[in-house]
């Protein structure tokens, strides 16, 4: 793990990838770690509103990546499986349409971060033999509640945006509601599975 100051106030770790990132945020939160933030990206973690950025330091020097599976809580997402890059993914994979959503099904995925739109998490947990390209140019629109892969992330858009994620099909789950006690439905540690509807 390296460390870099961000200001006065807030510390970035760069560790070797959303695995580790979720797992030393996770480790940091549980611990009590003096920040008001800790947020996991896909290589870093930012901890902002640290009142002792030396003392974190040799707080975050106690962490080793555990290697567990996060354990949070688990949330189904239905899923009407239509996507206009279903055959696309389907011949990427080797399979064809129903072979796709039974692997995509198969999988539970883990919400690693969210970022690009409030109540959007990557998902990790699909096989890196699985992954998919991005499309050459981004759709201007895509609907929101469209489920898409990207690489080997997973995602769900809540809301109409561009995006050049490959898409599958669609869900009516609500990914973002500012009136809940916790706006996002699959916060980083989030356990995810996709349901065929």
């Amino acid at each position: 793990m390296q460390l870099h100051a961000v200001g006065r106030s807030a510390l970035l770790a760069e560790v070797a990838d959303a695995v580790e990132a979720l797992d030393l945020a996770t480790w940091a939160r549980s611990v009590g770690v003096d920040a008001v933030e800790v947020v996991p990206a896909a290589r870093t973690v930012l901890f902002d509103g640290v009142g002792d950025p030396a003392a974190l330091t040799a707080r975050l020097d106690g962490w080793t990546p555990s290697g567990a599976r996060p354990t949070g809580d688990l949330v189904e997402i239905p899923v009407v499986y239509d996507g206009p890059d279903l055959a696309f993914v389907a011949e990427v994979w080797g399979t064809d349409v129903a072979g796709v959503v039974a692997r995509h099904g198969e999988v539970e995925y883990v919400a690693a971060f969210c970022g690009f739109a409030p109540g959007f998490s990557y998902l990790s947990g699909l096989p890196l033999e699985l992954a998919v390209p991005r499309l050459g140019s981004p759709r201007p629109r895509v609907a929101p509640g469209s489920v898409g892969l990207a690489g080997a992330w997973c995602g769900v858009y809540p809301t109409a945006s561009p995006g050049g994620w490959r898409l599958l099909g669609r869900t009516d789950a609500n990914l973002w509601d500012p009136s809940r006690d916790r706006p996002a439905l699959l916060p980083p540690g989030t356990r995810v599975v996709f349901v065929p509807r």
